[in-house]
């Protein structure tokens, strides 16, 4: 008798997923703002942006190419492991030279191998859950995506935060992309392949696919924008005497409390995403995010600071559960990965937006040093809005898992 073909796994599945995001947890929310310190010094604001910038600028080209290579692949009926493992292989290289790097010129070399690396496993690795998944357990993968997100990013900026050898830092998060590389791919190449093939298009995709970027592209300005500040503003309501290391600790925990809350605001958001409308629930998330973010503007630091971040992580939990299962509606299956690619340059393009448009708009109102976290987040809150506001142009009918037209 043939044995019966492999089940796969969701946690499996989304495993990889812990990895690349402990990467980026370390990166964005602590060693990108702590090595501009650190090497530019008094420059460290300006710094940030042109490493920020230039990273995202490489991870929007690489998206695109790497996708449209993985579903030429993926439509000769081979999975898109490979893309796995090189990505995976080079963004390792990179991220060893960003901590040991001695000179600024070389940190923004180094983050651009990062995002090359990190950006060819993404745009192959993110359409996992159709390839190979059941669809009976979308919304269970979907959870665990959106968890192993938030729990990476706590990884990744908690060792950031609180570990000071530089060596240590880079081989640790390594370490971990490695070894959740190799469990999803292992895992992957046994699964059989789905049909790379629509069955069920939805006839008013393209529209609500462009709304669908359109909404992600505001919130995740405001979500970067609020990332990008956090050291600032922890920096300028530490208590007088406090060194970089401080500021690094701080905001590595106020990163902690984000992400961990984060991954609980996606469990609890899972089943509300599965049966209630997904705009009403990812405009929730959002408005969480808002509130927060106000109160991060009236409080200057203490425990209100604390309770604040942590309140925002679970509402951007909430946020990114029903993002992704927005995003099964509209994508179509025989391009997936370009689609996918697409679709995630609204998280590429705000990296660049983010601390581009902030700067523009600080230089021009001359901010003083000290309110310059407050304006920024500020300005969060009205790039969250008006992501809100775009979200509900999205029809209903794609909103709801009850309406024809389930893509995956």
């Amino acid at each position: 008798m043939r044995s019966p073909a492999p089940e796969p796994r969701p946690a499996l599945l989304a495993l990889y997923w812990l990895g690349i995001q402990a990467v980026w947890g370390a990166l964005l929310a602590i060693s990108l703002q702590a090595r501009s310190a650190e090497l530019a010094g008094a420059n460290a604001v300006a710094a940030y942006g042109v490493l920020a910038i230039s990273g995202a600028v490489v991870a929007a080209i690489v998206q695109i190419a790497a996708g449209f290579a993985s579903d030429r692949r993926r439509r000769s009926s081979r999975d898109r492991v490979a893309f796995y493992v090189l990505g995976g292989g080079a963004g390792s290289a990179g991220i060893v030279w960003f901590y040991l790097a001695p000179s600024f010129a070389a940190v923004v070399a180094a983050y651009a191998i990062v995002q090359f690396g990190l950006n060819v496993a993404m745009a192959a690795y993110q359409p996992v859950i159709p390839d190979v998944g059941d669809r009976a357990t979308t919304g269970v993968a979907s959870s665990w995506m959106a968890g192993f997100q938030s729990l990476g990013n706590a990884i990744g900026a908690i060792v950031a935060a609180k570990v000071g050898d530089a060596r240590i830092v880079a081989a640790t998060i390594v370490a971990l992309l490695l070894a959740t590389l190799a469990a999803t791919s292992a895992h992957v190449a046994r699964l059989p392949l789905n049909p790379p093939v629509d069955d069920a298009p939805v006839a008013t995709a393209r529209g609500a696919f462009a709304t669908l970027f359109g909404s992600r592209l505001l919130v995740y300005v405001g979500f970067f924008t609020l990332l990008g500040y956090l050291y600032f503003y922890v920096a300028v309501s530490a208590p007088p005497g406090s060194t970089i290391a401080d500021h690094r600790a701080t905001s590595g925990l106020m990163v902690l409390a984000f992400t961990v809350a984060g991954a609980i605001g996606a469990a609890l958001a899972a089943g509300p995403s599965d049966r209630a409308d997904k705009r009403v629930v990812a405009s929730a998330g959002c408005a969480g995010v808002i509130l927060a973010l106000i109160a991060l503007v009236v409080v200057r630091g203490g425990y209100l600071a604390f309770a604040a971040t942590a309140f925002a992580g679970a509402s951007w939990g909430v946020f990114l559960v029903a993002d992704w299962a927005l995003a099964c509606r509209v994508l179509p299956r025989y391009a997936l990965a370009t689609s996918m690619a697409a679709w995630n340059l609204a998280i590429v393009v705000p990296q660049i937006l983010a601390p581009l448009f902030t700067g523009l708009v600080l230089a021009f109102f001359h901010v003083a040093a000290d309110r310059i976290p407050s304006a920024a987040f500020s300005l969060a809150c009205i790039e969250l809005v008006l992501g809100i506001f775009w979200l509900l142009r999205l029809p209903g009918g794609v909103a709801r898992n009850n309406a024809p037209g389930v893509l995956c």
